[in-house]
């Protein structure tokens, strides 16, 4: 796969990830999002695929490359999880 392929498979994702809960909203009271929330969502998904694709251009070691992309989705999930419930109950969360 191209790398301009992959970068735009990678946004495609950011979007269909952003729009789910935009839809959910339509549906239910249970999912409210503001606009914030989508702002920084959108923010920690594009700077992961942007640290990816970085990874994934520059990085030729193919072990390198996954303990690289690993750490990168780990470190999302993190963050991803601290900023949904608090799991560090750090002041970011809301704590």
């Amino acid at each position: 796969m191209t790398n301009n392929k992959r970068l735009l498979w990678f946004l495609i994702t950011v979007f269909i990830l952003l729009m789910i809960p935009l839809v959910s909203m339509q549906f239910s009271s249970e999912v409210n999002w503001s606009l914030l929330d989508f702002l920084v969502m959108g923010a920690l998904l594009l700077g992961t695929v942007v640290f990816l694709e970085v990874v994934l251009r520059k990085v030729s070691k193919k072990d390198v490359r996954i303990v690289l992309v690993a750490l990168i989705l780990v470190l999302y999930f993190l963050i991803w999880a601290e900023l949904a419930v608090g799991i560090f109950g750090s002041p970011f969360a809301g704590s």
